[in-house]
Formats: structure tokens, sequence, C-alpha cells
């Protein structure tokens, strides 16, 4: 008898008896196992807490009492037993359940995550209001990682929290990892905690906090003694659990950086299944990584940063070879970018290396420290545009519109793989105010690293092709997908095709040559319309009083789900059928 498949919520799961308990652990990470193996997603963190999700539905009345899985990773078992175990192989896919708890997917989502360490503040907030309407009954829990409570926010939400009466429980939950190995000098307190060699103060005691731990995370007795007892416990707490991430996947276990988000594999041996594109010689990831070790050899200036994406963003080539000049600085993008500042200001060269969607959480560091005070730090933003199945969270879509009404920064976008090594050399050789440099997530090939580096003339474009009726403009490696089709087209004479590569600076001068040759003028860019590329080209003609028809592609004003790249182009109409369409149409009224 299964009894994962008699499971439809919580309720359920509380008319097991204790015993019966392991056999449900067991079936729903060879469930959790099963599906993923075939529909890719974040696999270690969620085999990880199996246990603890069940321990806490069972000794908890979730969704009265609130419960939040701190980034969401690890939530596939909470969605698993909350409802969703019957449509959990939509997960990441189109019109299909989202990868991380999404508050008007299911009531016992109580808060929505996929950036890291706002559980706390969140769950604090959740019990504030609920002393507030005077529900003192009322349990309120977060379930936040070692690498998680590292960050600023974690510690604000903690430091606030020690200081009120607030009904709320903090689970740490202790596997030493993130996505990458945990890194700080927090990491060696708790490992010190968990070797009991800690010194006589417990930090979180310190922090006014009831303390327990460390216990065994996947010790399905010991959490239930340990959670019912802390029931009773009023104020603050923190229970510290350590658990292994992968747990029940010997692969997983063995190999949690790989296994964190692996794609497909086999669920019998764990082995991963080869894409066919793991055949291509490069991505835009390792050529960041490969061309950063290459330019930091050469010009000992250099130095590389990042917020906890070493092996992501491929600065882990970087910390492998140079290691005294590649920092990993835990998950703190704003530490990351005023670090950054700082160096700049003392003559070094900072790559400071941060996902798009992570950098909207040191907005004002970008302002304040670096671009107000004119310091030449790089910002390489990975993942930006569309990044496919993680859906809103992590889009990379609002940089362009973020950053382009901060002065003294540059912005640019290459077309190409060549065209982002380019770059990376020029900034190094010396600039004046800062430049942040977007690219996508993995997509192209560099098909020649023999190709000497170039310096590029800032604020430059380039012509790809010329036309008489109508211009397009393109931005960033979608450029690529506009060249093919023109190319499919074969429109040699009708249209015009430019690559801008900066927002910020634009080429005015090539722009008013193409405003003054064409009378029609698409835009398309791979990010939000509003306040986007577009929108810059918009200001620019109005500007210089030019009356051109002006058609502005890009993502509207609203949040994308998640999807294949394929799917959410075509959602946003900035795939290829929508970008000819719109061109026929053009064509026609002539």
């Amino acid at each position: 008898m299964t009894l994962l498949n008699h499971i439809n919520n919580p309720s359920d799961l509380r008319n097991l008896k204790a015993g019966e308990l392991p056999q449900l652990a067991q079936e729903l990470r060879e469930f959790i196992i099963d599906i993923v193996a075939t529909k890719e997603g974040h696999l270690g963190a969620s085999l990880g807490v199996v246990e603890l999700t069940i321990a806490l539905h069972y000794v908890f009345d979730t969704p009265n009492d609130r419960l939040i899985w701190d980034v969401g990773h690890q939530a596939y078992g909470h969605k698993i037993i909350t409802g969703r175990r019957k449509v959990f192989e939509t997960n990441r896919q189109l019109n299909g359940i989202s990868g991380f708890p999404k508050r008007s997917e299911s009531e016992f989502d109580a808060f929505g995550t996929g950036h890291s360490s706002t559980s706390i503040s969140a769950i604090l907030g959740m019990a504030i209001a609920s002393k507030l309407k005077g529900d003192r009954a009322k349990h309120h829990i977060a379930v936040i990682g070692d690498a998680s409570i590292a960050s600023g926010m974690a510690f604000e939400g903690l430091n606030h929290m020690g200081v009120t009466d607030a009904n709320v429980l903090v689970i740490l939950n202790d596997n030493a990892i993130g996505i990458d190995p945990s890194v700080g000098a927090l990491k060696k307190y708790l490992t010190n905690v968990k070797a009991k060699t800690a010194k006589d103060e417990n930090i979180f005691e310190c922090l006014n906090f009831d303390y327990a731990g460390p216990i065994d995370g996947h010790d399905l007795n010991a959490l239930l003694q340990e959670l019912k007892r802390l029931k009773s416990v009023s104020g603050p707490k923190l229970l510290h659990v350590i658990t292994t991430k992968g747990k029940g996947l010997k692969q997983a276990e063995e190999n949690q950086v790989t296994y964190h988000a692996p794609g497909k594999f086999d669920k019998i041996t764990g082995d991963l299944i080869k894409k066919s594109s793991d055949k291509l010689p490069s991505k835009y990831q390792d050529v960041f990584g490969h061309t950063l070790v290459a330019l930091a050899k050469v010009n000992k200036r250099i130095i590389g940063i990042t917020p906890a994406m070493p092996t992501g963003s491929s600065l882990k080539f970087m910390m492998d070879e140079i290691p005294d000049r590649a920092f990993d600085v835990g998950i703190a993008e704003q530490h990351a970018v005023t670090m950054a500042a700082g160096m700049a200001a003392e003559g070094f060269v900072p790559f400071c290396n941060i996902y798009s969607t992570f950098l909207q959480r040191a907005y004002d560091q970008v302002i304040h420290d670096v671009a107000l005070q004119k310091l030449p730090v790089i910002f390489c933003l990975d993942r930006a545009g569309l990044v496919g199945q993680d859906g809103a969270t992590h889009h990379g879509l609002y940089d362009i519109a973020f950053l382009k009404c901060i002065p003294n920064l540059i912005i640019f976008a290459p077309m190409n793989e060549t065209e982002l090594r380019n770059i990376m050399y020029t900034a190094q050789l010396g600039l004046k105010q800062p430049i942040a440099i977007r690219y996508p997530r993995g997509r192209g090939v560099l098909e020649n690293w023999q190709i000497p580096l170039e310096k590029i003339e800032l604020g430059s474009s380039e012509v790809l092709k010329k036309g008489t009726k109508i211009a397009v403009l393109s931005i960033g490696h979608i450029g690529n997908m506009v060249a093919d089709l023109l190319s499919e087209m074969n429109l040699p004479k009708e249209i015009g095709h430019y690559n801008m590569r900066f927002i910020k600076p634009l080429d005015t001068e090539q722009l008013k040559t193409i405003f003054n040759s064409y009378e029609k003028i698409i835009t398309i860019e791979d990010g939000c319309i509003i306040g986007g590329f577009g929108s810059s080209i918009l200001e620019f003609a109005n500007q210089l009083q030019y009356h051109n028809q002006l058609y502005m592609l890009g993502v509207k004003d609203l949040f994308l789900e998640q999807g294949t790249i394929a799917e959410l182009h075509a959602i946003a109409q900035i795939d290829k059928s929508s970008i000819k369409n719109l061109i026929t149409r053009l064509l026609n009224e002539e």
C-alpha cells in the first residue's frame, strides 16, 4: 500500500500514525526523484528536507499556522503534500505550477519566495500582525538555510525579532551548502557548533532566541519530539537542524553542486542525461569565466567578485586559477557591490558578476556607492533577459530600465560572445566610470577563441545590413534571431538591421543616419518595454523632433511566469513569427 497516494493535504498526513511517517518519507523522496528526473528542476534541496517537511505539516496546523520556505528551492515536498501531487509533473512548465512557493497558487504557500533571505522578515511581519489581531495561538515558522541566513537581510530580521515576543520558530536548515558551498565566518561558527566546540556564548541565544539543537534533520522521531516541545515555548525560537542536501540519491549527495538543479537524469542510477547542447564548446558564462582568467593573468589589478554564484557565473575558473583575487562573498549582493566600489577606489579593476535579477537587491549601492562616485566597477549581469523555467522571480527583464536612469553608468549588451570578450577587454584597459554588461543564460557558442581581442569604441553601434524602408534596431543576443529571420525572409533591399550594442550612451550619430534614411523603425529587446532600450530610442527621437513611425517590441507591463525561452518569447511577441508579421504588415502599408 502506498501512503503518498492518499495524502491530498496535511489533514490526511495528520491522520497517519507516527510510525508510518518514515515510509511516507521514502515514498515522497522517490516521487520527487521520479518527476525531476524527466521534468527537471531543483532536486538536491528538496531531497534534503523530506523528513523536515513531513514533520512540520504533521505537528503544525498549516495553513492556519504560517510556514515560509526561504528561497523555495526546497519546497517540492511541501507542494506535493499540500494538494499539488497530481499536477506536480507540470512544475516549472508553461501554465503549470511554479518551481517556488507562490501565494496565488495555494493557501499553504504563505509567502512567495524565489530570492533568498526574506523568510525571517516576512514571518516576523506575519507574527506581529497576528498579535495585533489578538490571535496569540497561531504559530509562525520560517525554514532558512545556512547560506541564506548569512545574508544581511536575514540578520536584520533576526536583530528585530530578538527584541519582540513574537511567536516565531526559525528553523536553520544547516547542510553547509547553498547552490555552491557556503562561505564565511558564520559557516565556520556553525561547523564548530555541530562539532560541539563552539564558544560558550551561542550567537542566537545572544540575540534572545530560545536555541535548540543541533539535531538530525533526517530523524523523524527527533524532529517530531522537538517540534512538539517548541510549540509550547513562547517568544522567538531557533531550531538548528542538520541535513544532507540530495539525501536519498547517491550522486546527489556526493555532487551537491551539480545536483542542485541537474537537468534530466536516470532516476535509477542517478547518471545525468547529456543534452545535445553539452557538445557545444562554450556558452556566455564560460566565455566570461575563461576571458576573465586570461585578462587577469596579464592585468594584475583585475579582481573577480560574485555573491554566492561562482559555478553558475563561471567565476569558479578564476577562483581555481587565481584564488587570491577571486571572491565569493556569499548571498550578499549589497556587500559585493560596495566591496567592488572600495577596490575600484584603490585602483583595482573589479569585475562584479551578479545575476540580473539579483542586482535588484543592491540598487542603492549601485547608485550611491558606485555611480555617484564615478568608480569604474565592471558589472557583468548574467542571466539578463528571459531565463525560462525559473519564472517571474528570476527573469532578468528590468536591468536596462532600472540602470539607464543612473548618471555616469555605461550599459552594454553584446550580440555574441566575441563582443562580450571585447567589451571585457575594453573595460579593463581603464574607464573613468562604471559599466554594466548584460548577457543571457547559456544561449551561444564561441567557435573561434583565437580571434584577437579588440577595443570597442564606447557608444558605437554596428551596421549589420542596410535597407531602404524599415530599420530594425536590436540590442543584445536577440539580434541573432533577428538576423536569422531577415535572412529567411529574403528581403535584401527593404530591411536594414543595426546591432546597437550600447543602451547608454547611444550611438547618436548612427541614429541620426537611421532616422534620416528610414520612415519606419522597429526596436527589439529581451527586457521590459517600459523604460527599456526602445524607450531610449523614443526619447532620442522626441528630443531631436523626428517624426518617424516607431514600433517597440519587448516584454509588456506584466510578470511573465515559467516556460521555455521559445514559449515566453512567443507570449511576449518577440519571437520570429511576431517580428515577421509586423515587418510584413509594415511593408504592405507602403
